[in-house]
């Protein structure tokens, strides 16, 4: 029996591309289920003990866990936990040390604690860096806990030294910590820190200046763990096949159209986006015949949305809904702004009298229109 396909209904059948990151997202979904992170935004948030107090009740579950590598000149409560269970010891190589790779892939325990994933390997390692021990762990199916400070990630130096002052020379790719499954921010609040840490003392002149750069430090660890925990998001809804229509971040979409109030439409999404610390998007849909008195004040909209920092693209397809709705569900937009015109112009097919068809097509996304 045939059934016509209506305007308000889109073909969602997978096509082949679909199909291979779908694949490429269930192989990382296995590779995901043996890596933890805990996550500091400074030194001294207490990370490396809350790894190990991990391993330690995990132990007491009957889990075997080691211990792979730890910091030296550890405090006194950190040795503590370390006496209640197995070290591998180091293993020496030229004039350094680092962790013993063979032993525990020989020993072959269920879980592996390594402190400070970012540390150098001294040259004649078997991998130069930590980090790459701890994926090699993983690949052989040991189960590693691990514990990593924000300044150490390579993609985040810069701005951490904008922050600081101080960049790291030991670092850690973010795709790091798109390999694992869980993170843990290890949040204190900065005036704790500063206590643990002695820091300045109150009244003095530095005092506000390091609480706003550990502030600065907590809210951008934040921002990346949502970064995170999103990407894992999107990798499980790939890899079950379902459909992603919404992520753990506001993504907002302004949608451009010529004759509209586009500073107005622009500036506010750009306020919502800053406000949930959200992506922000600026699309317009392509046609052949945009009249050329439109063209040069629509160019001066997406340089001006570029500059605001938006990703800025431009669409293509005989149907201006489908094309925005294909882009949408592709990005997990969680609100589009798109102004009304009222008046017959091509644009008009699409939030004029057709609005109600947008926004039924945007089930589970909010729609804001701007009349103009």
């Amino acid at each position: 029996m045939a059934t016509d396909r209506t305007a308000d209904t889109f073909d969602r059948r997978p096509d082949p591309e679909q199909l291979l990151r779908q694949l490429d997202a269930q192989e990382r979904q296995l590779i995901h289920e043996h890596l933890k992170v805990f996550l500091g935004y400074a030194s001294g948030v207490g990370k490396s003990f809350r790894m190990l107090d991990e391993g330690r009740r995990r132990r007491e579950r009957g889990q075997d866990v080691v211990v792979g590598a730890v910091q030296w000149n550890m405090p006194p409560e950190l040795e503590r936990l370390i006496q209640s269970m197995e070290v591998i010891p180091l293993k020496k190589v030229g004039g350094g040390e680092t962790m013993d790779v063979e032993a525990i892939l020989g020993r072959r325990p269920q879980v592996c604690l390594v402190d400070g994933a970012a540390y150098d390997n001294p040259p004649g390692s078997r991998n130069p860096k930590r980090w790459q021990d701890i994926t090699e762990l993983v690949s052989n199916g040991i189960v590693v806990i691990t514990s990593l400070n924000l300044q150490h990630i390579e993609e985040r130096r810069d701005i951490v030294k904008q922050i600081t002052g101080k960049q790291a020379t030991q670092t850690v790719p973010e795709s790091f910590l798109y390999a694992a499954n869980e993170i843990v921010i290890v949040d204190v609040p900065p005036e704790l820190l500063l206590e643990r840490a002695g820091g300045p003392d109150a009244g003095d002149a530095a005092l506000a200046d390091t609480q706003r750069q550990l502030s600065a430090l907590r809210e951008l660890a934040l921002l990346l763990t949502a970064e995170v925990v999103d990407k894992q998001l999107e990798d499980y809804l790939l890899a079950h096949g379902i459909d992603q229509r919404w992520g753990t971040q506001e993504r907002i979409l302004v949608c451009l159209t010529p004759g509209s109030n586009a500073e107005a439409i622009v500036a506010s999404g750009k306020r919502n986006a800053d406000r949930f610390h959200g992506e922000f998007f600026v699309v317009y849909v392509r046609h052949p015949q945009l009249p050329e008195k439109d063209e040069p004040g629509l160019q001066r909209h997406l340089e001006a949305a570029q500059q605001a920092g938006a990703h800025v693209d431009a669409l293509d397809g005989d149907d201006p809904v489908e094309a925005l709705m294909d882009f949408a569900r592709t990005h997990r937009i969680t609100q589009i702004f798109v102004g009304h015109r009222r008046k017959n112009h091509w644009w008009y097919r699409l939030v004029g009298g057709p609005i109600d068809r947008l926004i039924r097509a945007a089930e589970g996304i909010d729609v804001r229109v701007f009349p103009h």
